[in-house]
């Protein structure tokens, strides 16, 4: 998964004419280490989508643009338009994940 390091990079990506999911996260959280220890094979599952991570300490605004309150968040743009949020609390479990990519 690639790691966005610029908002440049992030309007970039989100842009695309393909689905992205922004995976928004922290180097502090705890629920992030346990959806790091199963988003791999999810993102192996979904290898058709674009997959980005974005340290939502690192850019405060991006993560209010897009009302991200909560770590981890999933998020998944399509030509600059945000499609779908998942939000901290129902990104605990790869059941949880897996459903919401499915329902896309």
């Amino acid at each position: 998964m690639k790691q966005l390091k610029s908002e440049q990079e992030y309007r970039d990506q989100i842009k695309k004419d393909e689905l992205s999911v922004g995976v928004f996260t922290t180097t502090w959280c705890p629920d992030c280490k346990r959806l790091d220890m199963f988003i791999n094979d999810i993102i192996e599952e979904n290898s058709e989508k674009q997959w980005f991570t974005i340290d939502r300490d690192e850019f405060p605004e991006i993560s209010e643009e897009q009302q991200v309150m909560g770590i981890p968040s999933l998020l998944v743009f399509k030509n600059g338009e945000k499609l779908a949020h998942l939000h901290s609390a129902n990104a605990k479990t790869p059941e949880q994940v897996k459903e919401f990519l499915n329902n896309l």
